[in-house]
Protein backbone atom coordinates (compact mmCIF):
# COMPACT_ATOMS: atom_id res chain seq x y z
CA UNK A 1 0.00 0.00 0.00
CA UNK A 2 1.01 2.99 -0.98
CA UNK A 3 1.90 5.74 2.09
CA UNK A 4 -1.62 7.41 3.26
CA UNK A 5 -0.45 11.18 1.65
CA UNK A 6 -3.24 13.19 -0.08
CA UNK A 7 -3.51 16.25 -1.45
CA UNK A 8 -6.52 18.02 -1.13
CA UNK A 9 -6.21 19.50 -5.06
CA UNK A 10 -6.94 16.07 -6.74
CA UNK A 11 -9.24 15.15 -4.72
CA UNK A 12 -12.79 16.12 -6.53
CA UNK A 13 -15.17 18.86 -5.07
CA UNK A 14 -18.26 19.29 -4.20
CA UNK A 15 -20.30 22.05 -5.22
CA UNK A 16 -23.17 22.41 -2.21
CA UNK A 17 -24.98 25.02 -0.55
CA UNK A 18 -22.60 27.81 0.83
CA UNK A 19 -19.44 25.72 0.50
CA UNK A 20 -17.36 23.82 -1.46
CA UNK A 21 -16.26 20.21 0.04
CA UNK A 22 -12.99 17.89 -1.03
CA UNK A 23 -13.19 15.16 1.00
CA UNK A 24 -9.26 14.32 1.92
CA UNK A 25 -9.34 11.98 4.54
CA UNK A 26 -11.80 8.85 3.97
CA UNK A 27 -11.70 5.21 3.96
CA UNK A 28 -10.98 5.22 0.13
CA UNK A 29 -8.42 7.83 0.01
CA UNK A 30 -6.41 6.58 2.60
CA UNK A 31 -7.94 2.90 4.24
CA UNK A 32 -9.04 5.55 7.06
CA UNK A 33 -11.22 3.31 9.19
CA UNK A 34 -11.55 5.83 12.87
CA UNK A 35 -12.16 8.99 11.43
CA UNK A 36 -12.69 11.11 8.13
CA UNK A 37 -11.39 14.49 7.03
CA UNK A 38 -12.57 17.02 4.51
CA UNK A 39 -11.72 20.85 3.70
CA UNK A 40 -14.43 23.41 2.64
CA UNK A 41 -14.24 26.54 1.40
CA UNK A 42 -17.10 29.42 2.02
CA UNK A 43 -16.79 32.85 0.33
CA UNK A 44 -17.81 35.34 2.00
CA UNK A 45 -21.21 36.42 2.78
CA UNK A 46 -22.24 32.98 2.22
CA UNK A 47 -23.37 29.72 5.29
CA UNK A 48 -22.99 26.67 4.97
CA UNK A 49 -26.98 25.32 4.53
CA UNK A 50 -28.61 23.95 5.41
CA UNK A 51 -28.48 23.47 9.65
CA UNK A 52 -27.09 19.82 9.96
CA UNK A 53 -25.90 17.14 13.01
CA UNK A 54 -23.93 14.14 12.89
CA UNK A 55 -25.96 11.68 14.97
CA UNK A 56 -23.35 8.99 14.98
CA UNK A 57 -20.26 11.34 15.43
CA UNK A 58 -18.50 14.74 16.47
CA UNK A 59 -16.96 17.10 14.40
CA UNK A 60 -14.34 19.51 14.97
CA UNK A 61 -13.39 22.39 13.06
CA UNK A 62 -10.08 24.31 12.67
CA UNK A 63 -10.39 27.68 10.57
CA UNK A 64 -7.52 27.58 8.31
CA UNK A 65 -8.24 31.57 6.81
CA UNK A 66 -10.93 33.46 7.47
CA UNK A 67 -13.30 34.50 10.05
CA UNK A 68 -17.04 34.63 10.63
CA UNK A 69 -19.64 33.24 13.34
CA UNK A 70 -20.68 29.70 14.25
CA UNK A 71 -24.31 28.75 15.48
CA UNK A 72 -24.52 25.76 17.65
CA UNK A 73 -28.20 24.84 18.59
CA UNK A 74 -29.23 28.02 19.36
CA UNK A 75 -25.75 29.75 20.62
CA UNK A 76 -23.70 32.10 18.40
CA UNK A 77 -19.59 32.30 18.91
CA UNK A 78 -17.32 34.27 17.05
CA UNK A 79 -14.39 32.42 14.70
CA UNK A 80 -11.49 33.57 12.93
CA UNK A 81 -8.49 32.35 11.74
CA UNK A 82 -6.70 29.86 13.87
CA UNK A 83 -9.82 28.89 15.88
CA UNK A 84 -10.85 25.18 16.58
CA UNK A 85 -14.37 24.26 17.34
CA UNK A 86 -16.36 21.33 18.89
CA UNK A 87 -19.91 20.56 17.32
CA UNK A 88 -20.73 17.69 19.65
CA UNK A 89 -22.47 14.51 18.30
CA UNK A 90 -25.85 15.13 17.19
CA UNK A 91 -26.34 18.90 18.18
CA UNK A 92 -27.60 21.06 15.58
CA UNK A 93 -24.59 23.96 13.93
CA UNK A 94 -23.95 26.35 11.55
CA UNK A 95 -21.08 27.78 9.82
CA UNK A 96 -21.27 31.57 8.36
CA UNK A 97 -17.69 33.40 6.79
CA UNK A 98 -18.76 36.97 7.84
CA UNK A 99 -15.27 38.19 6.44
CA UNK A 100 -14.54 39.41 2.84
CA UNK A 101 -11.84 36.71 1.83
CA UNK A 102 -12.64 33.11 1.70
CA UNK A 103 -13.04 30.91 4.71
CA UNK A 104 -11.06 27.89 4.57
CA UNK A 105 -11.85 25.02 6.80
CA UNK A 106 -10.60 21.36 7.51
CA UNK A 107 -13.17 19.47 9.23
CA UNK A 108 -12.37 16.32 11.12
CA UNK A 109 -14.72 13.69 11.52
CA UNK A 110 -15.16 10.48 14.43
CA UNK A 111 -16.22 8.21 13.93
CA UNK A 112 -15.45 8.53 9.84
CA UNK A 113 -18.63 10.05 8.40
CA UNK A 114 -19.54 11.30 4.96
CA UNK A 115 -22.59 13.24 3.50
CA UNK A 116 -24.93 10.22 3.97
CA UNK A 117 -24.48 10.35 8.08
CA UNK A 118 -25.89 13.67 8.36
CA UNK A 119 -29.32 14.82 9.61
CA UNK A 120 -30.08 18.05 7.75
CA UNK A 121 -32.62 20.72 8.78
CA UNK A 122 -33.74 22.58 6.14
CA UNK A 123 -36.32 25.24 8.15
CA UNK A 124 -33.36 26.95 10.38
CA UNK A 125 -31.68 30.10 9.27
CA UNK A 126 -28.62 31.65 10.71
CA UNK A 127 -29.87 34.54 12.74
CA UNK A 128 -28.92 38.18 11.80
Amino acid sequence: MALPIVDELEVGALDLPGRMLRWVVTKDTTDARQCSMCVIEVQPGQTVKPAHSHPQGEEVIYLLSGSGRVWIEGEIGDVKQGCAVLFPQGKIHMLQNTSDEVMKVACFFAPATDLDNYKFFDDIEFPA
